[in-house]
C-alpha cells in the first residue's frame, strides 16, 4: 500500500495498491521535492476515465516502470473532480505545451510545482505516435540534470503564459453588441458547425453541447428560427435514440465515439445527466414530445435509483469499465436476447438493431434508428402492440442486466454537480408536474445544508465520508442557481434569502478588483500557483457565467443595481469572443439572449399562489423572474403593493413597470402571448 490508502477518494483508493509511492496533493510532497530537489510528476484522472486505468495497468502496476518512477521523481496523484482547480492549471500548461489536453493528464513541475512538461495517455511502448512513458521517464530525468536552467526558464515561461490567460476581453468599451442580429450571427455559427444528418456539431467524437442546444431552442422561442429549433430537436431525438442513451436503464454516457451516437464512450457522469435533463425538459415544454417525457422520466429514475444516497446525496459516476472490460455491463448477443425474450425477442432485436455479428465489437449496444411510428408503418405493426412488447422486453432485460456486476461507483458527492442536479430536477418538475422530483431536489438541498455547508456562508466542495476542499466558484455559482429555482418552484422565499447570503459570499471570497469576473478559487487558499479565472463553457458552463445570470437574476429580486451593471459588464467583455466562438461560450450567449431580449417580472401573490405556480412554470419561458407570495413578504421589492386577502393574483412586469394584475394562469398566458 501507498500514501493513498488514507484517502477517501475511489479514484484515489484505486491506485492505493500500485507499487509506484504516490502522495496525494499536499505539502508532504512538495516539501520532499525540494528537500531531494527532485521533479514532480503530477498524474490526474478521475474514477470514470477508460483510459486513465488503461495506463494504470499499462504502467502504474508495473514494478520496473514504478521503480523508475520512484528513483527519479516526487509521484502525486489527484483525482480530478477532488481537485478541479489544480487540475485546471496543469490543463492548461499541457495545452500550451502540445496543442490539446484530456485525461489521464501527466505532467512534469519543478520542484516548486511550476509545470515544464506533460502530456496525457502515454503507451508502456511506442504507439500511436507516442513516446514510450518509460522513454519520457529517462528522458525528462536526464533532462533535469543535464539542464536544469533550460528546464527552469521553460517552467517559468510556460507559468507566466498561465497567469497572462486570466487576462480577458476585446469588446470595445461603449460598443453596441447587444442586438438581435449579433444573436442571428451566433446563430448562424452554430449551425455552420451543425451536422445536419445525425444532430450534434463538429465530427466524432461527439459530445453532448447541451447549452448550444439550449441557445437554439430559445432563439427559436424569441425569434421563430426554424432552423433553429430543427437542429436543436433533431440532436437531442438522435442522442435519446443512439447508444449514448441507456435504452434499458436510461441516463446518458459521457460522449459518443462516431458519428451517429451509436457507440459511446460508457461512463456516466451526474452533470452530464443534470444538463441533458434540463435542456430536455425545456424541449418538452416547447413541444410536448413524448420522447422527451419518457427520455426525463427515465433518466430522473435511474439518478434516483442508483445514484442518490440514504442522505439525499448524489453520486458522481459510473465508471466506463465493469470487470475491467469497457461498456461490458451494457451490452448483449443476440443469442443471449432471445433466451431470455423467447418469441418477443425478433421484434426487440429488430427495433434496437440488435444482428448476429453486433454493431460494435461483436457484441451489440441497443439502439433506435427508426422513429417507433415508422417503424411499426414499415413493418405493418400495430404501434400500441409494438409498444407493450418492447416495453416488457426492455424490462425483462433490464431485471437480467440488474444481475450482471456493476460498474464501479464513484459515490464521492460533489456540491456543484448536486445543485446542477438541483437545477435539473426543479425544471423536470415544472415540466412534468411530477412532485418527486421536486422533493428530490429538496433532499438534496438538505443534504448541500447538512453535510457541506461549514460555518456561516462557506461550504465544501466534496463529501466522501468526511466534506474537504473549499467550495470553489463553480459550486457556489451552481448551488446559488440551484437556490433560485427551488424558490420558483416551493415559493419559498428563504432560498432567495440564501442565495443573497451567499452571493455576498463568492464576492468576498472570489471577486478578482482588477475585472468584472470572479476567480476560481477563494482568496484565503494557497495550496495553488496561480489563481485562475474561468470563463470558457465547456463540458459544464463556467462559474463566472452562472454567476452573471444569477447577478441578473438577484438583481431584479432585491432591486440591486451595481449586481445589474456588473453582470451586464461580465457579458459584455465576453461578447465579441462569444459572437465569433459560440461553442466555447455557450452559457453565456444565452445570457446575452436575455440581454437583448430583457427579462420578465412575474409575481404570483395570494393565497393561492401555490395552486397557481405549476401553471405558470409549464409552459417555456427562459428570460422570466418568477416569485410568488402565499402571505404577504413585502420586504422583497417585486412583491411590494401587490397582496390582497380577497383574492390571488398575476403580476406581468418589466423594470417593476406593471400590466393589469390577471385572476388566472389561462389570462396571463393570452396576455402573455400579445407582448411585443
Amino acid at each position: 500500500m501507498n500514501r493513498l490508502i488514507d484517502q477517501t477518494s475511489p479514484y484515489l483508493l484505486q491506485h492505493a495498491h500500485n507499487p509506484v509511492d504516490w502522495y496525494p496533493w499536499g505539502e508532504e510532497a512538495l516539501q520532499k521535492a525540494k528537500a531531494e530537489n527532485k521533479p514532480i510528476l503530477v498524474s490526474i484522472g478521475y474514477s470514470a476515465c477508460h483510459w486513465c486505468h488503461v495506463m494504470e495497468r499499462e504502467s502504474f502496476e508495473d514494478q520496473t516502470t514504478a521503480d523508475l518512477m520512484n528513483r527519479h521523481f516526487i509521484n502525486i496523484k489527484i483525482d480530478r473532480e477532488e481537485r478541479p482547480d489544480v487540475d485546471a492549471i496543469y490543463m492548461d500548461a499541457v495545452q500550451l505545451i502540445s496543442g490539446s489536453g484530456g485525461w489521464p493528464l501527466n505532467v512534469f513541475l519543478t520542484p516548486d510545482a511550476k509545470p515544464f512538461y506533460g502530456g496525457t495517455y502515454f503507451p508502456p511502448v511506442q504507439a500511436y505516435n507516442r513516446s514510450s512513458w518509460k522513454d519520457v521517464l529517462l528522458s525528462i530525468n536526464q533532462a533535469w540534470h543535464e539542464k536544469p536552467t533550460e528546464i527552469i526558464a521553460q517552467a517559468e515561461n510556460l507559468t507566466e503564459h498561465i497567469r497572462n490567460s486570466n487576462r480577458f476581453g476585446n469588446t470595445k468599451p461603449g460598443e453596441e453588441i447587444f442586438t438581435a442580429g449579433h444573436l442571428e450571427l451566433i446563430t448562424d455559427n452554430l449551425l455552420k458547425n451543425a451536422d445536419t444528418v445525425w444532430g450534434g456539431f463538429g465530427k466524432a467524437p461527439k459530445f453532448p453541447q447541451t447549452m448550444s442546444i439550449q441557445f437554439l431552442l430559445r432563439q427559436y422561442h424569441f425569434t421563430g428560427n426554424e432552423a433553429a429549433l430543427s437542429h436543436a430537436l433533431l440532436s437531442l431525438d438522435k442522442m435519446i435514440s443512439g447508444g449514448m442513451y441507456d435504452q434499458l436503464g436510461g441516463g446518458f454516457a459521457r460522449y459518443c465515439t462516431d458519428n451517429e451516437w451509436l457507440v459511446p464512450h460508457f461512463e456516466k457522469m451526474l452533470y452530464d445527466n443534470a444538463l441533458l435533463v434540463s435542456v430536455i425538459s425545456e424541449a418538452y415544454q416547447l413541444t410536448g414530445n413524448p420522447l422527451y417525457r419518457q427520455a426525463i422520466e427515465q433518466t430522473m429514475d435511474f439518478i434516483r435509483q442508483e445514484w442518490q444516497s440514504t442522505e439525499g446525496g448524489i453520486y458522481s459516476a459510473f465508471d466506463a469499465d465493469s470487470e475491467g472490460v469497457e461498456g461490458k455491463f451494457y451490452v448483449w448477443s443476440k443469442p443471449a436476447i432471445e433466451e431470455i425474450l423467447g418469441a418477443d425477442a425478433e421484434l426487440f432485436c429488430n427495433f434496437y438493431g440488435v444482428t448476429e455479428h453486433g454493431n460494435w465489437e461483436e457484441t451489440n449496444i441497443l439502439w433506435v434508428k427508426t422513429p417507433l411510428h415508422l417503424f411499426c408503418k414499415e413493418h405493418h405493426l400495430d404501434e400500441a402492440t409494438a409498444t407493450a412488447s418492447l416495453e416488457a422486453g426492455r424490462k425483462l432485460l433490464l431485471a437480467h442486466r440488474q444481475t450482471r456486476i456493476k460498474p464501479l461507483l464513484d459515490d464521492k458527492i460533489l456540491m456543484g454537480w448536486n445543485a446542477m442536479m438541483i437545477t435539473a430536477a426543479c425544471k423536470a418538475y415544472a415540466a412534468l408536474h411530477d412532485t418527486s422530483y421536486l422533493s428530490m431536489a429538496e433532499t438534496a438541498n438538505g443534504f448541500i445544508v447538512n453535510f457541506l455547508k461549514g460555518s456561516g456562508a462557506l461550504f465544501y466542495h466534496n463529501y466522501k465520508k468526511q466534506a474537504t476542499n473549499p467550495a470553489f466558484l463553480d459550486d457556489m455559482a451552481c448551488y446559488i442557481q440551484a437556490l433560485i429555482y427551488l424558490a420558483e418552484c416551493t415559493g419559498n422565499n428563504q432560498y432567495l434569502r440564501d442565495a443573497e447570503t451567499y452571493t455576498k459570499q463568492v464576492f468576498t471570497d472570489h471577486k478578482d478588483e482588477g475585472s468584472p469576473f470572479f476567480f476560481y478559487t477563494p482568496q484565503w487558499q494557497t495550496d495553488i500557483i496561480i489563481r485562475k479565472k474561468e470563463w470558457y463553457d465547456g463540458a459544464t458552463p463556467s462559474g463566472n457565467s452562472i454567476m452573471a445570470w444569477n447577478l441578473i437574476y438577484l438583481s431584479i429580486v432585491f432591486d440591486n443595481a451595481d449586481w445589474k451593471a456588473l453582470a451586464v459588464e461580465m457579458v459584455r467583455t465576453v461578447a465579441a469572443t462569444a459572437v465569433r466562438y459560440p461553442t466555447s461560450f455557450s452559457n453565456w450567449t444565452c445570457l446575452f439572449q436575455q440581454m437583448v431580449q430583457g427579462t420578465n417580472e412575474i409575481v404570483v401573490s395570494g393565497s393561492n399562489s401555490p395552486l397557481m405556480i405549476p401553471g405558470i412554470l409549464a409552459r417555456f419561458c427562459p428570460n422570466k423572474v418568477l416569485q410568488s407570495q402565499s402571505l404577504p413578504a413585502d420586504d422583497f421589492p417585486m412583491l411590494q403593493n401587490k397582496w390582497t386577502e380577497e383574492k390571488t393574483q398575476i403580476f406581468l412586469c418589466r423594470d417593476y413597470a406593471c400590466k393589469v394584475p390577471m385572476d388566472s394562469v389561462v389570462t396571463f398566458w393570452e396576455q402573455f402571448g400579445k407582448l411585443p
